[in-house]
């Protein structure tokens, strides 16, 4: 009885193992492949605007302009949830306090970026001379310029997005709006 009983079980043993592999012959199971954030950003499109305010260059169609006393400016970006602060002060025998003040803008953000590189700008031809500082890391503003006349005239423009910093997550964003940011500086023109 004790031999028919082994018998048995090795014959239940072998059927279970020809059942399972049988049945069991479906492809294998692989981890997902790692995703990535695919985002397309539109063709930049530019437009020059006008108004009251002794400077002017182009700005993305993406965008809107709204100005305020004294000539600053917000330039919104609606689908990016951000918006480019421009600033203009008039220099009265203080460039150089109005340059420190903007420098020390950019400084104050050494405490959370990873880097400030600065990319300095000049157009003699137009008399715009500025710097264009790109700040990598967890910072509130990622990108910030000032152009001067290197007399009469300073404005400077810092970026932020109303959400909390996270540079991974809105660097595409950055990149996008900073070569918008480029294109103002080189098409920045003082009216006279």
């Amino acid at each position: 009885m004790s031999k028919h009983t082994t018998a048995q079980v090795l014959f239940l043993a072998v059927f279970l193992t020809i059942s399972l592999s049988l049945f069991s012959c479906k492809k294998d199971v692989l981890p997902k492949p790692q995703s990535y954030l695919h985002l397309e950003y539109p063709v930049a499109d530019y437009h020059r605007f006008k108004n009251d305010c002794p400077y002017s260059f182009a700005i993305s169609k993406q965008s809107t302009i709204k100005f305020e006393t004294g000539c600053k400016a917000q330039i919104r970006y609606p689908k990016l949830n951000a918006t480019i602060y421009i600033t203009y002060r008039r220099a009265h025998n203080n460039l150089k306090q109005i340059l420190y003040e903007a420098d020390k803008l950019t400084t104050k953000h050494t405490v959370k970026a990873d880097a400030i590189v600065p990319h300095p700008f000049e157009n003699r031809e137009k008399k715009v001379y500025g710097v264009l500082f790109d700040v990598q890391g967890q910072s509130a503003s990622n990108v910030q310029f000032h152009v001067t006349d290197s007399s009469n005239h300073v404005l400077t423009a810092s970026l932020y997005f109303k959400i909390q910093p996270n540079y991974d997550s809105i660097y595409p964003a950055v990149e996008y709006i900073k070569n918008d940011m480029i294109k103002m500086m080189e098409t920045f023109e003082w009216e006279k």
